[in-house]
């Protein structure tokens, strides 16, 4: 481990650097922030897997960014198709058709499972959630929406309300008839359960329940991450999302499958609930399908919900829905993941290099108390305790409270590592194009990190 590496930059640089964070201090508002609290680092450039700043730092980018860099920084083929798209037509209204947004729309009904064969494009992943509800809604004339507990769908009005974390909280009263439920999370069962089959079965049967009470006749659709993101990278046991399936079939209810963060090559599928071969109604993506590099998402729909709409208008849309740049880019980024083998990529990192490296760190450092993950989506999870899985820091923790991750996420970034840190959890989540070097690379810094969090362990089992 070498620490924070510098790039070949001119003194000036630094300079510009800071007058680029004090524009942001004085003008930028930035999203879930104390304005006052913040120190924005000024980033300069990036690729790959790497970005830094202007004074040369380089990190290694094991958040891309939001989850969202699948094919990484300035992947040079998709920067020269938008700019090839930008010298022909840069943007057209919804209403009229174009190459770019019919052959995206094409390439995403291709791979996506069953007879999913529509999209409808949206600016990014919350409308995409905010769109599903309202087509499930409009399809069964239903109204309630049931959704879980640990899950994160979006940042507007109806995907805030949808969402189960503490984020919700500030904008309540939210929209109506959203009911939550708990979703399978074996290491803090909800429902005292052993093992993972036991918390399918109990998990199953607590959903079984909530639809009864709720009354089966007035739930419009269930909305699930199809492995949580954010929330914990919760990859649900086997058995889990088949179950809601059979439920949603027996009730008339629309299964809405929220892949904007576990899908296009995070858990090294096109989408990551192929990987229990469950058929969703609705599928909303947005983050990897091409980056991030031009806002864009949306919601692909199946045969049945589609006819709903064949002769009564769908009431909704957006200025920039299937924006030409956007849909140009997503198609060069499909065919990037194709000639570059790049879903095979996140497979193979996850299976031989990040699963087996973060638990060989596990073994090391008593404070990562669980392991977990798929491609390159994974989580460690972080105790003082793993007899009583005590916490790192408390659920939502503010302030002093939350010291030892914070601690913990500085040691990542004194040492070149961009970590994504929630709760008690570190995420291991870089580029699907990241190079098995890469990875190991960024596991070295995480285990002596990890040192950080085992000065807080308390258990006598170290």
């Amino acid at each position: 481990m070498s620490g924070v590496r510098s790039i070949d930059a001119p003194s000036i640089e630094s300079e510009v650097g800071e007058e680029v964070r004090q524009k942001d201090r004085a003008h930028v508002f930035h999203s879930w922030s104390a304005q006052a609290e913040l120190n924005p680092m000024p980033v300069a450039g990036a690729k790959g897997s790497y970005f830094w700043d202007y004074s040369g730092n380089r990190y290694l980018d094991f958040a891309s960014q939001l989850v969202n860099l699948n094919i990484g920084h300035q992947h040079p083929k998709l920067v020269a198709a938008i700019q090839k798209q930008a010298e022909t037509l840069n943007t057209i209204a919804p209403p009229f058709a174009n190459a770019a947004r019919s052959e995206a729309a094409q390439m995403i009904a291709e791979v996506a499972p069953g007879e999913l064969n529509k999209v409808f494009f949206t600016n990014g992943g919350a409308d995409a959630n905010e769109h599903a509800i309202r087509m499930a809604r409009l399809h069964t004339g239903r109204s309630k929406i049931l959704a879980a507990y640990r899950s994160y769908h979006g940042g507007s009005a109806g995907a805030i309300a949808l969402t189960g974390d503490p984020r919700r909280w500030e904008s309540e009263p939210a929209i109506p008839n959203v009911v939550h439920y708990w979703g399978p999370y074996a290491y803090r069962s909800a429902f005292y359960s052993q093992d993972e089959a036991e918390e399918c079965e109990r998990a199953l049967k607590h959903l079984e329940d909530v639809i009864a009470v709720e009354g089966a006749h007035t739930i419009g659709a269930i909305i699930i991450e199809s492995v949580v993101g954010t929330n914990g990278i919760l990859v649900p046991p086997v058995g889990y999302l088949a179950g809601v399936r059979r439920m949603c079939d027996e009730h008339g209810i629309v299964m809405i499958a929220d892949e904007v963060m576990a899908g296009f090559g995070r858990c090294g599928e096109w989408f990551a609930i192929n990987h229990w071969n469950v058929v969703p109604d609705l599928i909303t993506f947005a983050k990897g399908c091409n980056s991030g590099y031009i806002p864009i998402g949306g919601v692909i729909i199946s045969e049945a919900i589609a006819k709903t709409f064949n002769h009564r208008a769908y009431p909704g849309g957006l200025t920039y829905s299937g924006h030409v740049l956007a849909c140009a880019s997503i198609v060069a980024s499909m065919k990037i993941f194709r000639e570059e083998n790049i879903i095979e990529n996140a497979r193979k990192l996850g299976e031989d290099v990040i699963g087996p490296g973060l638990r060989a760190l596990a073994k090391r450092h008593p404070s990562v108390g669980e392991v977990r993950g798929l491609g390159v989506f994974w989580a460690a999870e972080l105790v003082t305790d793993r007899k009583s899985r005590a916490p790192l820091v408390p659920f939502n923790a503010k302030g002093e409270e939350a010291a030892p991750m914070r601690e913990f996420a500085d040691a990542c970034k004194q040492n070149g590592l961009w970590p994504f840190t929630h709760f008690n959890r570190t995420h291991v989540v870089p580029p699907c194009t990241a190079t098995p070097d890469e990875v190991r690379e960024g596991l070295d810094i995480l285990d002596h990190a990890f040192d950080v969090a085992d000065r807080y362990y308390t258990g006598h089992d170290a």
